[in-house]
């Protein structure tokens, strides 16, 4: 009856809502499918049938090689061993073939048509109401494992990095504990602000976190001394992995800009707050900041996101006009994501007490003042060449309450306002052995509600030559 009914429809009858999102959905958004994997239809997983977000697995404690997989549930398919028994065909195929490797990087390089060829053929293998899904249940059930019984790798080798700061209220805050009278730059509201972070030491959710060291000074210090950082933050934030990427020298417009993003994932840009005040003049983040930065093992991609889509957030009153080259209509009326986000903490105490984390903040990415369409733009306005497997980070996600600021700095106004644990202990910065929780998901009324894992660090002790 589902199918029949949505034949007499140009569009499917459960984005039937009033929104001018709804003609971008297709069956692989359909909240009434479910999956024979049964862990994908426990009400509030991240991963459901509609998600098949894109990772890098392979067994705990193995050696070999990374798979590509997708995550359904509680349970991970790798892609090649699927169509070694079950036919992708057409530009499906040729995603699966890319696929074939130990990172993303190959199907990233490939076009959208051909993620959504994969993505379509991933839903019909995996749906449970599909005419051969006892088939495929028969053929693929063999083939899950447990992600409990995996470990995930980064997604992709990521050959460049760049974060941007892209939260007018994060940096509205950060600058009127500077510049009181001035917070914002001149040039914030025209361009994405952005700076070149370290691509080798991203690492994946769970890596364990070494405090850095480096050089601090103090007000009323005659000069600097090195050391462990004693003002180690977490930023709440989100990365974009580049797909197909541009020739040096020619500019992405905005129009086409999101046919280049390949997806989402969570993305903590520690910081070391004592060391960024020393050393950022003039020429902005350096070892504060590429010592460590952590990001979610899965990629949700743009056609995941889709139900979840909103207009861009109006600009203040008295704000500058969007220069025409970052400018668009279609970005202004869905270069949105209502990607909802929240930070937990747990301290070495409360993990010996058995208390659960504590939740710090709670943020949306819809708070940005640019979008990602906007930011990778702006990167290639000036004809840099982007590669598959670029990421960018947004910079930290913050909103224009207290509960939304998005790290230590904001929260605690430079240490002033220490945050109370349920231990009874302070935090004004992190300690050794806290451990921060990144999570991200997604819901709107009419849709199912999907989610991107976890981006997690225990912060360990800096490190003592002997």
């Amino acid at each position: 009856m589902l199918e029949r009914n949505q034949a007499q429809s140009k569009e499917p009858r459960w984005s039937r809502h009033p929104t001018h999102l709804s003609p971008m959905l297709n069956e692989t958004h359909n909240p009434e499918t479910t999956s024979w994997v049964e862990s994908a239809n426990i009400p509030g997983t991240d991963f459901p049938i509609q998600n098949l977000p894109l990772g890098v697995f392979r067994p705990k404690g193995g050696s070999r090689p990374g798979r590509v997989g997708v995550a359904i549930g509680g349970m991970i398919l790798g892609i090649e061993a699927a169509a070694r028994v079950l036919p992708f065909e057409g530009l499906a195929a040729e995603a699966a073939e890319a696929c074939r490797s130990s990172s993303l990087n190959k199907l990233m390089s490939l076009n959208a048509d051909r993620w959504s060829a994969l993505r379509r053929r991933l839903f019909e293998i995996l749906r449970g109401n599909g005419p051969d899904a006892r088939k495929h249940q028969r053929l693929l059930k063999p083939l899950l494992v447990s992600n409990e019984d995996c470990e995930m790798l980064l997604p992709a080798t990521i050959g460049d990095y760049t974060d941007f700061y892209a939260s007018v209220h994060h940096a509205t805050n950060v600058g009127t504990m500077l510049r009181p009278d001035n917070p914002l730059f001149p040039n914030y509201k025209h361009l994405p602000v952005g700076y070149h972070g370290r691509s080798s030491s991203i690492v994946v959710s769970g890596t364990p976190i070494r405090r850095p060291s480096g050089q601090t000074k103090d007000d009323s210090a005659p000069g600097p001394t090195f050391g462990p950082s004693r003002q180690l933050d977490y930023e709440l934030e989100m990365g974009f992995f580049i797909g197909p990427g541009n020739a040096l020298g020619e500019p992405i417009q905005i129009e086409n800009a999101e046919s280049h993003i390949f997806g989402i994932c969570l993305l903590n840009d520690w910081s070391a707050r004592d060391i960024q005040k020393w050393e950022y003049q003039p020429l902005g983040p350096f070892l504060a900041k590429n010592f460590a930065t952590t990001i979610s093992p899965w990629i949700v991609t743009l056609e995941a996101l889709e139900p979840f889509r909103v207009p861009v957030a109006k600009r203040s009153e008295g704000d500058p006009p969007i220069l025409p080259h970052l400018d668009s209509i279609v970005n202004q009326e869905r270069g949105g994501f209502d990607i909802r986000l929240e930070v937990q903490l747990r301290s070495r105490i409360m993990r010996e007490k058995a208390l659960q984390s504590i939740p710090l903040s709670r943020s949306s990415l819809n708070d940005l003042y640019w979008t990602i369409a906007q930011m990778l733009t702006h990167h290639s306005s000036n004809g840099c060449n982007l590669q598959p497997g670029d990421m960018m980070g947004t910079g930290t996600v913050s909103g224009s309450t207290r509960e939304a600021r998005g790290c230590l700095l904001e929260l605690t106004w430079r240490g002033t306002e220490p945050i109370q644990l349920p231990t009874g202990e302070k935090r004004s910065f992190l300690q050794d052995e806290d451990e921060v929780i990144i999570r991200g998901w997604c819901e709107r009324q009419g849709q199912t509600r999907i989610g991107f894992g976890e981006c997690t660090g225990m912060v360990h002790p800096a490190f003592r030559s002997s």
